[in-house]
């Protein structure tokens, strides 16, 4: 018998909702609304509810991301 692999099931997500964005940054869903309202993020508003783009996250993360100096 083979066995099926998870990621040939599903594929992975392109946007998640904000309680996944929020445990994906490993923040609460009120710091991701913090930060959407001061305009660091910006969701998806093409469905009821927000959505937040794997690739925003990641801008997110890039444009955050203090340069450390040695």
């Amino acid at each position: 018998m083979q066995t099926t692999d998870q990621a040939e099931v599903h594929p992975p997500k392109l946007a998640y909702t904000r309680i996944e964005a929020a445990r994906a940054l490993g923040i609460k869903p009120l710091t991701l609304y913090r930060l959407e309202k001061r305009g660091l993020l910006h969701p998806s508003r093409a469905t009821r509810r927000p959505l937040y783009a794997v690739s925003e996250l990641e801008r997110f993360l890039r444009d955050t991301t203090a340069q450390v100096e040695v």
